[in-house]
């Protein structure tokens, strides 16, 4: 019988194999241990469940497993695993967040604040949409990674341009007031972690290694494969106790993660979009399939039926009079003229000037001329 370590080693050689997915590592582990597979792989043997081989395992593709393990050190890879900082966890780790998934990984790789995943985890809400996403949409998702973190729950997403990296942003936000308890971001992505993709998100990525959690099913080393994203998203779900979309294609990887979650029984909520809107094409399908709308956080955590959902008014790093609200209200749906502001709220024209001005030096708003916009989610610290 194999011991832990030599289970982990084992199992860090298998994720080293060229093309072993999910769903081949479990055809090849479902039977019996990670160390008795890679033991049979180096005596050109494959041992593996009785069951029907999944599609594209070839003889080809097995003898090219028989060479690759032979030049395979998983001790060495343990070991370049912990000289990196990332710890590796296994389904016995006491960390190990993912206890009821159904297509569990081999492993998952982790850096940050990986004590956050041990013990009762907290309420988790992936925040999803498309990397072609417009500036409503990404302020969308900032606010609600904002605001749900400063009520104790972890956004999750994949670290993605467009939706999934502005919900971190939003989650990651320097605050004036800081929550007592506040949400732990969680990323998962679908490369090695020393392999930071996409490469614009590398100040988003390290920040979140260090003030979130960064988990990947993937070692070191591990480049952008295609098949990889879709694989990736089915931990989001199953990490998860809620997806929300925030804007979507009629096609692309969000769909796939609301498939996934699905599948799990886990909950799916969308932001309603513009019908003149590519990029809300998809959320606005799932709200006709009868998926809940969100409008903010106030509806996402009536769905969650959290206790905190009572306080779920924004906190402001300061009290607003009603035209302040009421300008805050109107540019949340996209920028405006100071001439519409005025007929909008009725005000005088100085009196608008003067409280768009108040907003702007505590950071709601940002003026460009005459235009008035929210401001956008502020980079991490």
């Amino acid at each position: 019988m194999s011991s832990p370590r030599d289970e982990i080693e084992a199992r860090l050689v298998l994720l080293a194999l060229p093309r072993l997915g999910p769903r081949r590592a479990r055809w090849l582990t479902e039977a019996t241990s990670a160390a008795e597979v890679v033991a049979a792989l180096r005596q050109r043997h494959l041992l593996a469940a009785r069951a029907e081989a999944p599609t594209g395992v070839s003889q080809a593709l097995v003898e090219e497993w028989f060479a690759w393990v032979r030049r395979l050190d998983g001790a060495a890879m343990a070991e370049q695993h912990e000289a990196a900082g990332i710890r590796v966890i296994g389904p016995e780790d006491e960390h190990w967040p993912l206890v009821e998934e159904p297509d569990p990984p081999l492993l998952l790789f982790g850096l940050g604040r990986l004590e956050t995943l041990a013990g009762p985890p907290p309420l988790r809400v992936a925040v999803v949409g498309t990397r072609r996403c417009s500036t409503i949409g990404r302020r969308v998702a900032a606010r609600l990674g904002d605001e749900l973190t400063q009520r104790g729950i972890a956004v999750v997403s994949g670290l993605a341009l467009g939706i999934d990296g502005a919900a971190h942003l939003g989650a990651l936000r320097k605050r004036d007031v800081v929550a007592p308890a506040p949400g732990v971001p969680i990323a998962i992505v679908a490369t090695g972690l020393d392999r930071i993709y996409p490469p614009g998100n590398r100040a988003l990525w390290e920040e979140m290694a260090e003030r979130g959690v960064l988990l990947s099913e993937a070692p070191l080393g591990t480049p952008p494969e295609r098949w990889r994203f879709p694989a990736r998203n089915r931990l989001i779900a199953g990490l998860s106790d809620l997806v929300v979309v925030v804007e979507s294609h009629e096609r692309g990887g969000a769909l796939l993660t609301v498939e996934e979650a699905a599948d799990r029984g886990v909950g799916v909520a969308a932001v309603p979009g513009s019908v003149l809107s590519a990029a809300s094409r998809g959320t606005n399908a799932l709200l006709v399939d009868g998926c809940p709308p969100i409008r903010g956080t106030a509806d996402v955590l009536a769905l969650l039926g959290s206790p905190t959902s009572a306080s779920a008014e924004t906190r402001l790093p300061v009290e607003l009079d009603e035209l302040g609200t009421t300008i805050l209200e109107q540019v949340a749906a996209g920028e405006l003229h100071l001439d519409d502001l005025v007929a909008i709220t009725g005000g005088k024209v100085t009196d608008v000037i003067a409280a768009v001005a108040r907003l702007e030096k505590v950071g709601l708003v940002q003026c460009r001329g005459h235009l008035v916009a929210l401001s956008d989610c502020r980079a991490p610290r």
